[in-house]
């Protein structure tokens, strides 16, 4: 593994500076712009192993994406070998058909500490729930990014994580803004605590994501990428392009169905993914609410 190699995986060019901020921005920045979060192994037929070798020739090798296990994994690498310091956590994710947070932890995330200041980073959430910059990590204050304004608040040790929505302009719709009423404008995310984690802690959570017919990771091929303006988010054979801040306070979202011969064509032309093996779309329509639908 080369830290080198990981850089122009992701197209970081620039020289290296000292381990702060700045410089973890930019890197940040330029990993989720490269490295798209995506299932699409447990659909085509690909057993996802959790050590860092395996997902280093996955994402860096054979420029592919991964889920949260795999991509934060990698950066938590990639920033260790910078110099940071740099803790892996687990999370519960929130899940809105329960209205609740899951009673096992479902999600990885990573805590970076730069002069005294915690910051969290996580590379692996996908869509539209997907921070583009570190979140300094404080209870109560509203944190505005171009995705949207993220806020943590902290309650007898555990911190829960929610992004304010804004609403969706949807050309193709009779009624072309939509902002889910019902949902209200905050969307809860995840909780987690500060207990720092080995990735080895996560290996039973990567077995049960690939062999149980419950989660939504195998009800739907998913691969979502962030974009110099928005994102792009294939899930089965949908494919949504979403444009940050099109009006104020408006994300502008694209919505086009492919065919099975444009799901390969688009996952090489807007992700640059060439998949070994053959992908079986899958989208299972009728679930309940989820972050996966909510692009």
């Amino acid at each position: 593994m080369n830290i080198q190699e990981y850089f122009a995986r992701i197209s970081y060019n620039e020289s290296l500076k000292d381990a702060d901020l700045q410089t973890l921005t930019v890197i940040f920045q330029h990993h989720i712009q490269a490295i798209p979060f995506e299932n699409l192994s447990m659909h085509c037929g690909e057993t996802i192993e959790l050590d860092l070798q395996s997902t280093y020739d996955k994402i860096v090798r054979k420029k592919r994406g991964g889920w949260c296990l795999e991509s934060n994994h990698l950066l938590f690498w990639a920033l260790q070998e910078l110099g940071y310091d740099v803790c892996i956590l687990g999370g519960n994710s929130y899940n809105p058909a329960e209205r609740g947070y899951t009673a096992e932890i479902n999600h990885i995330l990573l805590k970076v500490v730069i002069e005294g200041n915690s910051y969290i980073v996580d590379a692996g959430f996908g869509g539209a729930y997907q921070a583009w910059q570190p979140l300094m990590l404080i209870s109560g204050k509203d944190q505005s990014q171009i995705p949207g304004i993220f806020r943590f608040t902290e309650d007898n040790g555990t911190w829960y994580f929610e992004k304010v929505k804004r609403k969706h302009y949807i050309p193709e719709q009779s009624v072309p803004f939509t902002d889910t009423p019902e949902l209200g404008n905050i969307r809860k995310i995840y909780t987690f605590t500060l207990e720092p984690r080995h990735i080895n802690d996560f290996q039973a959570l990567n077995t049960y994501l690939q062999v149980s017919p419950d989660n939504i990771l195998q009800k739907k091929s998913i691969c979502s990428l962030q974009t110099a303006e928005g994102l792009y988010a294939l899930v089965g054979w949908t494919f949504t392009k979403v444009k940050y801040n099109y009006m104020e306070d408006v994300d502008l979202v694209q919505v086009t169905t492919l065919t099975d011969e444009e799901v390969e064509k688009t996952l090489k032309d807007k992700f640059n993914i060439v998949l070994e093996n053959k992908l079986v779309p899958v989208n299972v329509r009728g679930l309940p609410p989820n972050l996966v639908d909510t692009i």
